[in-house]
Order: structure tokens, then sequence, then C-alpha cells
């Protein structure tokens, strides 16, 4: 697939197969997904593999569709609240850049928030210096759904003197 494809293509999976996927693999991801922009090279974000005991205590109402990975992204919090925004845009760019690269080899994500709460925080052992971004869902897809219908981009655009 071109890049446009990739983007255009991408889809949330909410259920996956029970294929399997290596951990190489999704580092291999995660090296490519560390060059997202990031505000003096702060490379704000950290990862956490999430296993089974841990994921059942996440209680996730589908148990992530039956995803093969659960991955939680964190990011700094940073030292005053400029620096707090400049991290949550970076991770969220380098959890975009993961995203793609994996639909581009055929396997689906599912980002979800239920490590932002009191007891995904708790569950996943994260300290106050750090925000929950996601918890990615990582597997093969079952299904993949239509894409929805978007707004025109035209509608966004404010042209300015």
């Amino acid at each position: 697939m071109n890049i446009t494809e990739v983007i255009t293509g991408r889809r949330t999976i909410k259920k996956f197969t029970q294929r399997e996927i290596d951990n190489t693999k999704i580092v291999e991801w995660l090296q490519h997904a560390k060059f997202a922009p990031n505000h003096k090279m702060t490379e704000p974000w950290e990862i956490l593999f999430i296993g089974e005991k841990t994921r059942a205590e996440l209680k996730h109402k589908t148990n992530f569709g039956g995803a093969s990975k659960v991955l939680a992204i964190l990011s700094h919090k940073g030292r005053n609240q400029i620096e707090r925004d400049e991290n949550l845009s970076a991770v969220s760019c380098f959890i975009q850049n993961f995203m793609l690269q994996a639909w581009d080899e055929g396997v689906g994500t599912f980002w979800s928030s239920v490590g932002a709460s009191t007891l995904g925080r708790s569950t996943l052992g994260v300290s106050d210096e750090y925000e929950v971004v996601g918890v990615l869902a990582i597997g093969y897809p079952e299904e993949i759904m239509a894409p929805k219908e978007r707004a025109s981009i035209e509608d966004k655009i404010t042209y300015l003197d």
C-alpha cells in the first residue's frame, strides 16, 4: 500500500482473530513510531506490554475484542502545561505512526481510554508523573467495518489574511 491507502484505509478494529502477533513485530513498529515529532526530542512516550492478569484486571467490556496483544501508551506530564500539551501531542503522533505501521502489515488496532480511569491507572501502576494516553488492542482483524462518512475538509478550513 502507499501512504494514502494506509491512512484512508485504516479502521478501528473491534473484533480480532485468534492469530498471534509476535512481540518482536510490535517492537519493530514501535521502533518506527518513535520518529514522531516531539518538541526538543523529549521522546515522552513509555510503553507497557499488558499481560493476561493485568488485562483481566482492567475489566474492559469486550476484553479488547480478543486482541492478540494489548499495550498501554503513557506520556510524561512534563514540568508545565505547555510541556504537558506538547508531550500529549507527540505521544498521539507516536500512536498514529504505530497504528499505521501495523495496518500496512494487515494488523488492526483499537485505541481505548480504559487506562485513564482511576481503576486503569491503579491496575497499570502508573505514577503521577505520567498520563495514560491510550490502551491499544492489537491483532489480526476478524471484521473490517466500512468507512464512516466524514465532513469535507473544506468545511473545516478558514483562510486568514
